[in-house]
């Protein structure tokens, strides 16, 4: 035992990522069914309030986790993409309160700075698995067609996004659980 009293002792945390996906795939999913035009425009509350929670704070928690368990590429993709998620509920919010308006160069500015993130992410995420690189590879499509300003394109390419997502999160919590591969990855070899 030491004598220092300001030591902390080491403990092992569970994987994050699964949680840091699932806040993901949720989230984009409802925005990418209303972005297809599957529900009404007016479905942009319930986003707002899954953007600015599940998908921006609880994202954020599971990239700080990724940080304790030393994965950069978690960190910074659930980190981020938490960050993201909350500036996209606070302009959505703002627009819908009629706090301010957000002119349209600034929305593609914003969708395109994330495709430039996303691009470098989507060549990290080779190093991977298989499924999370299909998760990028998506995603980086449903950037560039909003960036497009295809949005009802971009919106089904967002819920496949999700979908890729979901599964990469099953992957982890059902394989864990299970203590064998239910759901393969596709692990790097």
């Amino acid at each position: 035992m030491s004598n220092n009293i300001y030591e902390i002792k080491e403990s092992a945390i569970a994987d994050p990522g699964p949680l840091g996906l699932a806040c993901f795939a949720l989230t984009t999913f409802c925005l990418s069914v209303k972005n297809a035009a599957l529900v009404p425009a007016e479905s942009i509350s319930m986003i707002i309030a899954l953007a600015l929670i599940y998908g921006g704070t609880t994202q954020i928690l599971a990239g700080m986790w990724e940080f304790k368990k030393n994965n950069v590429f978690g960190a910074t993709a659930f980190s981020s993409y938490g960050a993201f998620w909350i500036s996209f509920g606070f302009f959505e919010l703002g627009a819908l309160l009629k706090w301010f308006v957000v002119p349209s160069q600034a929305v593609v500015l914003f969708l395109v700075a994330w495709t430039i993130f996303t691009f470098y992410m989507w060549i990290g995420s080779f190093s991977t698995n298989k499924a999370l690189a299909i998760v990028f590879t998506l995603l980086l499509i449903t950037f560039i067609l909003l960036d497009i300003g295809n949005h009802v394109i971009a919106g089904y390419f967002g819920i496949a996004t999700a979908i890729a997502a979901w599964y990469t999160s099953a992957a982890g919590v059902i394989n864990t659980v299970s203590g064998r591969v239910v759901l393969p990855v596709g692990a790097k070899k």
